[in-house]
């Protein structure tokens, strides 16, 4: 009775915390480099092989998804250059390397304008089908000229079919690819300043027709990017306007976005800084007007994280600045590439100056190298965590040997436990890092740590095969990684994750039995409460984790 008494007790508990935890986590990286990736060559800005853009954009948007000529809406994505092999191929290879890809949908020349039912299915279906045959990580949604427009309504209540279908049309991609992978759909958009901050001026056609679809979807929006570019001059919310190619410019256009600001439509209300990107063109020649160059684009970002002084006349509301600012996005990763239009990846190397990536260079050598938790036949090795790391590698081997044995580890951990060691034996170990830079780099090795492992134990053997397995997990609540730590466990047992319904969301395979560490990343799992279990051929023993 008691332990049926404690499964309801458990069962409501987990039902209230998912009551609590209802909005995701982010999937994008902070902070980000955004940068467009042209399907097309460009003798002024050719063609790049998706996998040899520079490493420092860590989220790519490939364009574009467009309509199919003669239908209703069905989007199409042809790669160019290349295989659909190839490019699936090339995605899966930034996938490896922790970048986001998305689909940018629309773009300059292709009208997107849902204004059926008929459409707007047609819409959903077709796109689905695309992100699901080249594994994108979300859609972004770039659309311009008479794509989106408002004839009445309110920024709350619109009233356009055409923004009604597309608002539905979003969330029930998101809704689908959630059902089928169990994570969250990456949702950008990338928006003309009329669209958005233009709503300042006047409330109808194109003016603020961005602002009801911005916030419909406000819970779901990762990033928001306006194009701060091909603009003209803009309202700031002090009531001034404000000419583009100015640091004042990027200045006012961001924080009015933070802010909010009066609309004919109603109030818009402003987003967190944390979901708010520069958007700029990467060279004078990406765009027909509004190139800012680097050093005032670095005193105006400065200046909105709170970091630097006024670069102009504009002065922010807030007086601290905005530090989660989220990042940069550029037109076009082509155009940030080639040295005849500025230096190559000159805008990229401001991010890396601006957001602090040039710590990064060179790639720094992992340092306070210990070892810890040593037995008979492991070693948790430990070292000092870089934040440019994208990955590390250790190797090891026993002492007056030459032979190194060599394990890469694709995360940015500090934490690694080698198994299948001999007792009573000295080893040496090392590590390097793996840095974010153009093109990924290594470090050199680090200094040689030595340690000798434990005599064997009387008994071990026996005592783990009948002691019931112990399981720990930390940090609980967690965001990005949890930390296992069992022992007794059997070998080649099983890790399984399932969510409230019984749903497996995650299950892996532990080789090695004994005392075992694992650490698995739970970054794209939903915000939410999950049962792991580890199941033996004779045992099992399981824990409740929450998911912030």
């Amino acid at each position: 009775m008691k332990q049926h008494l404690r499964t309801i007790t458990t069962f409501f508990f987990l039902i209230t915390l998912i009551s609590i935890n209802k909005n995701l986590n982010a999937q994008a990286p902070t902070p980000a480099l955004i940068g467009y990736w042209q399907n097309w060559n460009d003798a002024n800005a050719p063609y790049i092989q998706l996998n040899n853009i520079d490493s420092r954009y860590n989220i790519v948007n490939v364009s574009f998804a467009v309509p199919h000529s003669g239908t209703d809406y069905k989007m199409e994505f042809i790669p160019d250059q290349v295989s659909q092999t190839t490019l699936i191929n090339q995605i899966q290879t930034l996938h490896s390397q922790g970048r986001k890809v998305i689909i940018s949908i629309g773009g300059a020349t292709s009208v997107v304008k849902l204004s059926t039912i008929a459409k707007r299915d047609t819409f959903v279906n077709t796109m689905v089908a695309i992100i699901n045959t080249y594994d994108f990580d979300g859609i972004d949604l770039d659309l311009e000229g008479s794509s989106v427009s408002v004839s009445g309504g309110t920024i709350a209540n619109p009233t356009d079919a055409s923004i009604i279908n597309l608002i539905y049309a979003v969330k029930q991609i998101m809704s689908v690819y959630y059902t089928q992978h169990g994570h969250r759909l990456i949702l950008t958009m990338a928006p003309e300043t009329a669209f958005v901050q233009g709503g300042q001026s006047a409330y109808g056609g194109i003016w603020g027709a961005y602002l009801p679809i911005i916030h419909a979807l406000r819970d779901s929006l990762e990033i928001l990017y306006v194009q701060l570019y091909n603009s003209g001059s803009m309202y700031g919310i002090d009531g001034n306007i404000y000419a583009q190619g100015t640091a004042d410019f990027i200045v006012a256009m961001t924080e009015a976005i933070i802010h909010g600001f009066n609309t004919a439509g109603g109030f818009f209300t402003g987003l967190p800084a944390n979901k708010v990107a520069i958007g700029l063109p990467a060279c004078a020649n990406a765009a027909g007007g509004g190139f800012v160059n680097t050093a005032n684009v670095k005193a105006a970002i400065d200046y909105l994280r709170g970091n630097g002084i006024k670069p102009g006349s504009y002065t922010l509301n807030n007086a601290s600045g905005y530090p989660t600012l989220r990042g940069m996005m550029t037109w076009s990763v082509n155009w940030d590439a080639v040295g005849t239009c500025g230096a190559a990846y000159e805008y990229a190397t401001n991010y890396q100056n601006i957001f602090g990536g040039s710590s990064c260079t060179p790639c720094p050598v992992p340092v306070n190298l210990t070892t810890t938790a040593i037995t008979s036949s492991s070693a948790k090795l430990n070292w000092q965590v870089n934040n440019c790391a994208t990955g590390y590698r250790i190797r090891y081997r026993q002492t007056g040997t030459s032979a190194w044995i060599i394990k890469t580890i694709n995360i940015n951990t500090g934490l690694r436990k080698v198994t299948g060691l001999t007792s009573s034996t000295q080893y040496q170990w090392q590590v390097k890092t793996e840095c974010s830079l153009s093109p990924l780099v290594w470090s050199a090795w680090s200094s040689i740590k030595n340690f000798t492992t434990s005599p064997p134990r009387f008994g071990e053997s026996t005592e783990n095969e009948t002691s019931a397995i112990t399981l720990n997990i930390f940090p609980n609540p967690t965001q990005n990684f949890l930390n296992i730590s069992l022992t007794n466990v059997e070998p080649d047992s099983k890790l399984i994750i399932r969510n409230v319904m019984g749903q497996i969301v995650y299950q892996s395979e532990i080789t090695d039995g004994g005392d075992v560490d694992e650490q698995i990343d739970v970054s794209e799992l939903t915000a939410a409460v999950y049962v792991l279990t580890i199941v033996s051929e004779s045992k099992t023993a399981s824990g409740v984790f929450v998911k912030k």
